[in-house]
């Protein structure tokens, strides 16, 4: 079953839709507290009837989320304790009640206090203890709502977090992924910021599928990958197709700089309705022990039941061959290498490597891709086409002959941008309409330079 994120269809008009059905369930949760807290400590027989919102005819987000994953009461309820710090702080407000005989707080309420925030913060305990007002049949069959087979865990929707893994499970926060938070309560889809938990950036382009110039075989190839975000719900939807596929595709596109690699992922993901996420190695690789495997999991784990694709650019970085294990240094390497491709394996989405030399990495990866996708240097007429397409803009002078030029200089695309960019900035220099012959072949001067080459 996907996560109700990926199916979603985003709806403009729904942040206000979920204001009003949040409304009335936190209404409703909060008669359902006081009634159990009432009944715990007058010893009375606790009011069930505390009758749920009906949300059959509901079409806002938040309810369409319910009816999706078929909650019941219960699940309804952790939600809404996970959520309240963020939406109804005043909510759990009860839960600071001190238990006089020993001048703290009820153990059996769970809680943690914040650094900055000033109201309470669930944990799992929390929930438990006003779901079954400390009943041990109970409370042992709520455990399972925590469980990692549960759409809370197995869809990232909740989370109990702990700094000491020695205590408790239940002692862990309660916590509501921000994916979901904002999705059930603005209607928009969560879009991580860069930062040394998320060392990744969105990767964007104004440049349709026309913009591209490639061999028609490697056309072909892409269109798999296409093809395969289209389908994937059906293929995985088939018994007899799921026995043997797992979810998720991987690719390795290969080939030298500047041919079109990181703009065919942009690309895959403007029109497949995927979001691109380019990642920075030199963020995720640390010299210190442990640390690049933790990077890689955060990565991992935000990007599972999400519509992303992960691109890691100049994946030899990282992914490369292993070596023999000489020494602590190359034992520790090995592991961050066979810890990737566990976590590949196991990532429901799309993710795409790319490597300038395909000969760097380590045959172990060859075997899990699912494409292996060549971007040769254009050849002479490719060249051609790319170089109309980027000059259509400018006014080039009477001299200029552009097949002349891609015929004399193997240039890829990446490389004819940087020239374009030149030829622009001097044309603009002289307050002039007019690139010259010899501005272009300035351009081309400097982009050999780079490469160690000359005319």
């Amino acid at each position: 079953m996907k996560s109700f994120e990926l199916i979603h269809k985003k709806q403009s008009s729904q942040g206000h839709s979920n204001a009003v059905t949040l409304s009335r369930e936190f209404n409703w949760v909060s008669k359902f507290i006081n009634s159990q807290m009432n009944s715990y400590f007058q010893a009375t027989d606790h009011i069930s009837e505390i009758n749920a919102i009906d949300l059959t005819n509901d079409e806002s987000t938040y309810a369409e989320f319910i009816k999706y994953y078929n909650f019941n009461i219960e699940e309804r309820i952790i939600l809404l304790i996970a959520m309240a710090p963020h939406v109804c702080p005043q909510l759990l407000d009860c839960f600071f009640l001190k238990n006089s005989t020993y001048a703290r707080s009820f153990t059996e309420f769970g809680g943690l206090k914040g650094t900055t925030h000033n109201g309470f913060l669930p944990t799992g305990e929390t929930t438990i203890f006003i779901l079954s007002l400390n009943d041990l049949m109970h409370r042992f069959n709520l455990i399972q709502y925590f469980a990692g087979d549960h759409y809370f865990q197995k869809h990232k929707i909740i989370t109990l977090e702990k700094d000491n893994s020695a205590e408790p499970q239940l002692s862990g926060k309660l916590v509501i992924s921000r994916e979901y938070l904002s999705l059930l309560t603005e209607d928009k889809v969560y879009d991580p910021a860069f930062s040394s938990e998320f060392p990744a950036s969105k990767l964007e382009t104004k440049l349709s599928w026309n913009d591209l110039i490639l061999e028609e075989t490697t056309i072909q190839q892409v269109t798999e990958i296409e093809s395969w975000i289209k389908l994937e719900l059906e293929i995985m939807n088939n018994p007899g197709l799921a026995k043997f596929i797992k979810p998720g595709y991987r690719s390795l596109f290969y080939g030298p700089p500047g041919t079109g690699k990181t703009l065919t992922a942009s690309l895959i993901g403007r029109y497949t309705g995927l979001t691109v996420y380019r990642i920075d190695l030199s963020k995720v690789v640390s010299k210190y022990i442990g640390e690049t495997e933790k990077n890689l999991a955060r990565i991992f784990d935000q990007g599972e039941n999400k519509n992303w694709i992960l691109f890691f650019d100049e994946a030899d970085a990282l992914f490369g061959k292993r070596t023999s294990t000489s020494d602590s240094k190359d034992r520790y390497a090995n592991q961050e290498i066979a810890y990737l491709l566990q976590r590949m394996e196991e990532y429901s989405g799309v993710i795409i490597l790319a490597t300038n030399l395909k000969t760097n990495m380590d045959e172990a990866f060859s075997r899990r891709f699912q494409s292996m996708i060549y971007f040769p240097m254009p050849k002479l007429e490719q060249r051609l086409q790319l170089w109309k397409i980027m000059f259509h803009a400018l006014k080039l002078d009477e001299e200029v002959n552009l097949r002349k030029i891609a015929q004399s200089y193997e240039l890829a695309g990446g490389s004819i941008i940087n020239v374009l960019r030149y030829c622009a900035l001097q044309s603009l220099a002289r307050k002039e309409q007019v690139v010259y012959y010899d501005d272009i072949i300035l351009g081309i001067q400097k982009e050999l330079f780079k490469e160690g080459k000359t005319l």
